[in-house]
């Protein structure tokens, strides 16, 4: 239990004095472009689903039956 209570101990510390943390228009900037790499990712991920889905069917279709 000792060890328990210095690790509690020694992390709140350790967030409280040691560690700078930013400022709150450093945190909205980050946040903004983090917001756009997702949304630029989602995006060309989204692309690549319609394109290989289209490309499947396309496919399926030249050697459909009926």
């Amino acid at each position: 239990m000792n060890k328990f209570t210095s690790f509690v101990t020694e992390s709140y510390k350790e967030l409280t004095e040691k560690v700078s943390w930013p400022k709150w228009e450093q945190l909205q900037q980050s946040t903004m472009i983090v917001l756009g790499a997702t949304l630029v990712i989602t995006g060309i991920v989204a692309l690549m689903d319609f394109v290989a889905n289209n490309s499947m069917k396309f496919i399926y279709s030249l050697f459909a039956t009926s």
